[in-house]
C-alpha cells in the first residue's frame, strides 16, 4: 500500500503474541546459538535449519554474479539508473487507450468518458500476458492496477476537486475519480529501434474500474451476507478498488487485490463487530463520494451503494452490505474482456497481493497473501482440486481460463500462519470446525452455524485473533522461488510495535483479542518483529516440506539507515533502505535468480538520503555467517545492489521483466513533479502535472539486465 494512503488506525486488538516478540527471541538465541538452531522441532522438519535454509537454492551450479555496481543515494526529479542503462516511461496516467479518450495535454479536463477510456491513476502490481510464443519479449498485454488518486493533479486544471473535505461532490467529479481506480489492460509492443509503445485502440485494451459490475464466487457467494439492493440474490457487486499488489495463475489470469478498501464506505449506524475490525469509517469516506447519492443523475443506487447505513426494511432495499462484497482477491481474464470475480474462499481483509506458491503436478494449488496492515496476519489458501497441467493453456490459446479459476480458486482451505521463536512455523486451519485457543470451534467463538463457511470468511480478521496467528509488522509483497519453493515477504514497518515485555493495548473497549471486531493497538516486539518502533521493516523467508501444515521461517535482511544502532544487517550508504514493500523473485533458471526489492519508505533516516529505490541480490550467493541475524549481514551485505533510485515523492512499486530478460518494468507512483517526457532520467526544467508511469529499464547493448 502506497504511504499516501496508509490507515494508521490499528485495527487488530488481538493478544495474539506479534512477530516482533517471536523474531526478539529468535533472533536472541540466534546470537547464542552462533547460527544453529540445534532443536529437535528442526530434525523433526525434515533437517531444514538455518545453514539448510540459507543453502535451499543448491541447485544453482555456480551462482549469478550482478554486474553493475551500487548506486549512489539521489534525490532528484529523475530516475537514475547505472551506467549502460538506460529508462523509458510508458503508458503514464491519462495516456488513451483508443480514439474516445484525447492525447494528453497539461490542461487535459478529465471527465468521466475520458478517463474510463485511458490508463488510470497512481499505478501498481502489474504482470505481463503474451499474445503469442514466439513474440512474448516483444509484445504483450500489460495488466497494471490503479490503486488511488491524486486529487489535486486529477482536478488541476479547475484548481483542485470540489468539496472535497466537506459538502456535497459533484456527481461527474466523482464518477472520474471511480474510473480513475481499478485496472487498466493494454497492449504494448517493442519497436524495432528498441522503443516501447502502446497500441492505441487494441482490442485487448480496457478498463476494470470502481463501478464494473463483477460476479461473486466462492462460499460467500448467494449467501445472506452479500444481498443487497444492486444484487438481492447476492451475486454480484460493482467494482473493485485500492488494488495495490497482484498475481498470476499457472492458468494465464490476473489477480488484482482489493488492499484500503474500507475507506470508501461509511456506515454510522447498525454496524457489525466486521465493520469495526476492518474499519469501515463513520461520517464521511475518503473522497465523500457518498455525498453524490441524491444527485438527479444518479442510476442504480451508483453513488448510495457507499454509504452501507441501514435504510430499507431487508438487506435487498438498501446497501447496508455492499462492504461485504469487498476485501477479495479478483480474478480477471485478460484476453477476452469477460466479466471479473471475486474469489472470496481466499479470505476477505485488506490484501495486498496474491502469489502462488510452487505448482506441482498432482499436489493442491498453493496461494500466499498478506493483510497489509500493522499487527495482521499472513494467509495461505490451499485448492481441493490438485493440479493438473492440462489446465495451463498455451500462451495466447482460447480458453475458460475463468472456468479453470473456479476450480482450483472456489474450493479449498484457507490457513493463517503462526511463527515460533524456535525458526518453526504452523499454519492453522481458518475453518467452521477449527479449535480456537479457548477449545471452542471457530464457528461457536464467532456465534455462526457450525457449518457457515461464508461467515467465517466474512469474519476473517476475527477468526485470525481466535486461532492464534502471530500479528506481523505489516506483510506487503511476497514472491517464491519456484524451484525450491522458498517464499520471501515483506514486512514493511510498524511504528506501533513496543519494547519486549510490554503489555498489548487494543482497539475495542474491551482487552480481549477474543471480543468480536477487535484489533491490537499496540503489540510488543516477538522473535519475527524484534524491533520496537520498527522503522526499517524486514524480509522474511520460509519454506514448505512435506507437511503443508508446518514451515520453517528465518529473516532474510533487515531494513536500516547505516548509521542506525538496530542495524542488523550491515547496510551501509551503499545499499541502507527502509519500508520494503514491492518484491519479485526473478527466476534465471539452474536454481538461480534475483530477489528485487522495492521500497515505499518515509523513515527520514534513509529518506534525508535518497529516494525510494530499487535493489537486487542474489539469494543462492548467500549464505548466513554463525550468529547473524539475518540472511544478509556485515559480513555479505555488499552482495544487496542499489539498481534503481525514483523520482522526489514517489513509490516504487510493480515489477516484471519481459521473458528474455532484457527489459525491466517498474512502476512509478505518485512522483512530486515527473516526467518530463519519454526519457524517464531526465528531470523536468519547470513543473510539471505529475503523472504516475510505468517506466522500462533496458541495456544499451540490448543485453540481460542486471548480469
Amino acid at each position: 500500500m502506497s504511504k499516501e494512503i496508509e490507515d494508521h488506525r490499528l485495527l487488530n486488538s488481538s493478544s495474539n503474541e506479534p512477530f516482533s516478540a517471536v523474531l526478539e527471541r529468535h533472533v536472541s538465541r540466534r546470537a547464542v546459538m552462533k547460527g544453529g538452531l540445534g532443536l529437535a522441532a528442526m530434525g523433526a522438519l525434515g533437517g531444514f535449519g538455518v545453514s539448510a535454509l540459507a543453502n535451499s537454492s543448491g541447485l544453482a551450479k555456480t551462482p549469478l554474479t550482478l554486474a553493475f555496481e551500487s548506486l549512489a543515494g539521489s534525490r532528484t526529479d529523475a530516475i537514475v539508473v547505472p551506467p549502460g542503462y538506460s529508462a523509458q516511461v510508458l503508458v503514464p496516467w491519462g495516456a488513451p487507450l483508443n480514439d474516445t479518450a484525447p492525447d494528453w495535454s497539461e490542461d487535459l479536463a478529465l471527465t468521466p468518458e475520458i478517463q474510463a477510456n485511458s490508463v488510470g491513476m497512481h499505478h501498481d502490481g502489474m504482470h505481463a500476458f503474451p499474445l503469442d510464443a514466439d513474440s512474448a519479449s516483444r509484445r504483450f498485454i500489460l495488466a497494471m492496477n490503479n490503486e488511488y488518486i491524486d486529487e489535486n493533479a486529477l482536478w488541476a486544471p479547475q484548481g483542485g476537486p470540489t468539496n472535497m473535505a466537506e459538502g456535497q461532490r459533484p456527481a461527474d467529479e466523482v464518477r472520474t475519480e471511480i474510473n480513475a481506480h481499478g485496472i487498466t489492460l493494454v497492449e504494448v509492443e517493442k519497436t524495432d529501434n528498441g522503443v516501447w509503445q502502446h497500441v492505441r485502440g487494441s482490442a485487448f485494451n480496457r478498463r476494470y474500474t470502481s463501478a464494473t459490475p463483477m460476479a461473486l464466487s466462492g462460499p460467500v457467494a448467494g449467501s445472506d451476507y452479500v444481498r443487497t439492493k444492486y444484487s438481492p440474490e447476492g451475486t454480484l457487486t460493482r467494482g473493485t478498488n485500492n488494488n495495490c499488489a497482484n498475481g498470476y495463475t499457472p492458468w494465464g489470469t490476473y489477480l488484482t487485490c482489493e488492499e484500503n478498501w474500507p475507506d470508501i464506505f461509511i456506515k454510522d449506524e447498525g454496524r457489525e463487530t466486521d465493520d469495526d475490525r476492518l474499519g469501515i469509517p463513520t461520517g464521511r469516506g475518503r473522497y465523500g463520494w457518498e455525498t453524490a447519492a441524491g444527485d438527479a443523475s444518479e442510476e442504480e443506487g451508483e453513488f448510495s451503494r457507499f454509504n452501507a447505513t441501514p435504510g430499507g426494511a431487508s438487506a435487498s432495499e438498501d446497501y447496508r452490505n455492499e462492504p461485504r462484497t469487498f476485501g477479495y482477491i479478483v480474478e480477471i481474464d485478460p484476453y477476452t474482456g469477460a466479466q471479473a470475480v471475486k474469489r472470496t474462499a481466499l479470505g476477505r481483509f485488506r490484501h495486498e497481493g496474491c502469489w502462488p506458491g510452487k505448482l506441482v503436478e498432482g499436489q493442491p494449488v498453493v496461494f500466499y497473501s498478506g493483510h497489509d496492515s500493522r499487527n495482521e496476519y499472513i494467509y495461505k489458501f490451499v485448492s481441493e482440486a490438485v493440479w493438473d497441467p492440462a489446465d495451463a493453456p498455451a500462451v495466447g490459446a482460447e480458453a475458460n481460463r475463468l472456468a479453470i479459476g473456479a476450480k482450483y480458486m472456489d474450493k479449498g482451505t484457507l490457513h493463517v500462519a503462526r511463527f515460533n521463536a524456535d525458526g518453526s512455523g504452523e499454519w492453522l486451519a481458518v475453518t467452521p470446525d477449527a479449535t480456537t485457543a479457548d477449545g471452542r470451534t471457530l464457528a461457536e467463538a464467532l456465534g455462526l452455524a457450525a457449518d457457515d463457511h461464508a461467515g467465517i470468511i466474512i469474519h476473517t480478521c476475527d477468526a485470525a485473533d481466535l486461532l492464534g496467528a502471530t500479528p506481523m509488522d505489516r506483510p506487503e509483497w511476497g514472491a517464491v522461488d519456484p524451484t525450491s519453493g522458498e517464499v520471501y515477504m515483506t514486512l514493511t514497518n510498524n511504528s506501533k510495535r513496543t519494547e519486549e515485555g510490554s503489555e498489548p493495548t487494543f482497539t475495542g473497549n474491551e482487552d480481549d483479542i477474543a471480543a468480536p471486531g477487535n484489533g491490537y493497538a499496540t503489540a510488543p516486539t516477538n522473535a519475527a518483529n524484534p524491533r520496537a518502533a520498527n522503522e526499517g521493516g524486514q524480509i522474511i523467508r520460509w519454506r514448505e516440506g512435506g507437511d503443508q501444515g508446518v514451515f520453517e521461517w528465518e529473516v532474510f535482511v533487515f531494513g536500516a539507515a547505516a548509521s542506525d544502532a538496530d542495524n542488523l544487517s550491515g547496510l551501509t550508504e551503499s545499499n541502507q533502505f527502509a519500508s520494503p514493500d514491492g518484491l519479485w523473485y526473478d527466476d534465471r533458471g539452474d536454481g538461480n535468480g534475483i530477489l528485487w526489492i522495492q521500497t515505499d519508505n518515509g523513515y527520514a533516516g534513509v529518506a534525508d538520503a535518497t529516494n525510494d529505490q530499487v535493489l537486487a541480490v542474489v539469494p543462492a550467493a548467500l549464505q548466513r555467517a554463525d550468529g547473524a541475524a539475518a540472511v544478509v549481514s556485515g559480513d555479505n551485505q555488499q552482495a544487496l545492489k542499489r539498481f534503481c533510485v525514483g523520482p522526489n515523492g514517489c513509490e516504487v512499486t510493480g515489477i516484471f521483466a519481459t521473458a528474455d530478460r532484457t527489459a525491466l518494468f517498474i512502476n512509478i507512483q505518485h512522483p512530486g513533479n515527473w516526467p518530463a517526457g519519454d526519457d524517464a532520467t531526465q528531470a523536468a526544467s519547470g513543473t510539471v502535472r505529475p503523472r504516475a508511469s510505468t517506466v522500462v529499464i533496458q541495456k544499451d547493448d540490448g543485453g540481460i539486465i542486471g548480469v
